[in-house]
């Protein structure tokens, strides 16, 4: 549990104040003083909230590269090639991971990297005189809702974890919360940040100067999200609320559109470079920068595969970003988001379906694939899915089958109604629950939210069931027979573990 709040490198990093410092799990943290030094103006704590958003940039905690703990722990990507085979990625989408996988590990250090220095800021924040009180309420706004939607990420992926909500300053600090809190507990903490988030002056909507910051429409739309979580896997007993407090945010987050019909939004438009800003569709989005060899994005160029150049004008010389048979199988005829998602590369030694839904080919990225991609957390297609999902789940089928059919009308497809009399659809889909799964699946693939799809859908024996169901041609080398109910949840790593075995016990299985 270490790693709470002791690594002090993204502080000082995200405060811009200096050189690294070491670690301070030790009795006397000469770097204290520090960190209460750098709060003295606005400013400061501005540079702090900023540092917080810099953090989720990062593939180890849920920026773009993040898909070993989403989308290859799903049934959509995997790494199937013989390096990858041999190595501890192929552990995600073989269900065959172990306490000490480093990359797991790493991914737990960092996503409490976030936290911790999202507690810096609001342990500090009260020192600060603030000109208006309403910017001091923004910035603490922006500080809990990374802070929640960090540990809603690590509750769904671990289950209970340690639930800390201030700065730890000594070594008896970290060893007084080295213990994991029950995930009732920790989605309490994630309401309550999320209820101070949208009872506060951030701006409606996000908009010219401030695309990136979070807005209340996206501190609805992931309140609304948690509520339907919490409503499908935690708490039968409040079901029924916990739905209906899902209904009035993710409502709150769908009156906040700027535009009228969905279907007036092209598919295509919400991931041209050209758009980013001006689409609006998007509701939150992590910022990049093309052509720059740091702040720029690397998808395009990292999902392409050898011998293409849809997405970039970078050479690849590897498969690049695998997508399984089975989500291939999974798209309707003539779904445009097919073609535009996917494509079949054949080359001698790729001979595959990749990802090409993330596209700049431009000269502005140019041969070093330094594209313009932003990488988009939230937009109206996701709401109007959890819509649908909501009322499905309170019986009434009517509006969510509208929701759905605002989708599908988008996409050219025709409406649910009719397609349920089509025997293929009706085979594969016979529930509108299975419905409004399959449609997230294709509207939503490599967004990264198909895993938790998943864990909001099935209770853990169904979802064992559903891969066991699936054929194992369409998975290449990864082994569905693996997938048991373990998989529920991630190991805890094993160097937290190690620090009390006892508070810090393992999930069942491994």
């Amino acid at each position: 549990m270490k790693n709470i709040n002791i690594k002090l490198v993204c502080l000082v990093a995200l405060l811009a104040l200096g050189s690294c410092k070491k670690d301070f799990l030790q009795q006397t943290n000469p770097d204290a003083n520090t960190i209460t030094n750098a709060f003295r103006t606005e400013n400061d704590v501005l540079l702090a909230v900023n540092g917080c958003y810099a953090l989720l940039r990062s593939g180890n905690t849920i920026g773009e590269g993040s898909d070993l703990w989403t989308d290859q722990r799903s049934d959509d990507t995997g790494t199937n090639d013989n390096q990858s085979n041999a190595g501890e990625p192929f552990a995600f989408n073989n269900f065959s991971l172990i306490p000490t996988n480093s990359y797991l590990y790493t991914h737990w250090q960092n996503m409490y990297n976030v936290i911790s220095n999202c507690n810096i800021v609001l342990s500090n924040i009260d020192k600060v005189t603030f000109a208006k009180p309403a910017t001091k309420q923004q910035y603490k706004a922006e500080a809990e809702f990374i802070r929640a939607l960090i540990y809603f990420h690590m509750v769904r992926e671990w289950g209970d974890v340690p639930l800390v909500t201030k700065q730890l300053t000594s070594t008896a600090d970290v060893t007084a919360n080295t213990f994991r809190s029950p995930q009732a507990a920790v989605y309490a903490q994630i309401v309550t940040d999320l209820k101070d988030a949208v009872n506060s002056p951030l701006p409606a909507t996000q908009a010219a100067g401030t695309i990136g910051r979070i807005s209340l429409a996206a501190a609805n739309t992931l309140l609304g999200q948690v509520y339907l979580t919490m409503a499908t896997t935690l708490d039968a007993a409040n079901k029924t609320a916990n739905l209906n407090s899902a209904l009035t945010s993710l409502t709150a987050a769908y009156n906040a559109k700027t535009f009228a019909n969905l279907s007036d939004i092209p598919y295509t438009d919400i991931f041209d470079v050209t758009k980013k800003s001006t689409c609006p569709e998007l509701i939150w989005q992590i910022v990049n920068i093309q052509g720059d060899p740091i702040y720029s994005s690397s998808i395009a160029a990292n999902n392409q595969a050898k011998g293409e150049t849809i997405n970039s004008q970078k050479s690849s010389t590897s498969v690049g970003n695998n997508v399984t048979h089975d989500l291939v199988n999974d798209y309707e005829a003539n779904d445009p988001r097919m073609a535009f998602s996917i494509k079949y590369a054949n080359d001698a030694t790729v001979k595959d379906w990749f990802v090409t839904k993330f596209r700049d080919a431009s000269s502005g990225a140019g041969k070093n694939g330094y594209g313009g991609n932003d990488w988009i957390l939230m937009r109206y297609a996701d709401v109007i899915l959890m819509l649908a999902e909501v009322n499905m789940n309170l019986g009434n089928n009517t509006a969510a089958i509208q929701y759905i059919d605002m989708v599908r009308a988008r996409a050219g497809m025709p409406a649910y109604e009719v397609s349920s009399l089509d025997p293929v659809y009706s085979s594969k889909y016979p529930s509108l629950k299975l419905a409004i799964l399959h449609e997230r699946r294709v509207e939503l693939a490599f967004e990264h939210h198909r895993l938790f799809d998943l864990l909001r859908t099935f209770t853990t024996d169904e979802l064992v069931a559903y891969f066991h169901s699936k054929n194992q041609a369409d998975f290449g080398s990864a082994l569905l027979s693996n997938f048991t109910t373990k998989d529920r949840f991630y190991p805890i790593p094993f160097n937290e573990t190690k620090l009390d075995p006892i508070k810090m016990y393992q999930n069942p299985g491994y």
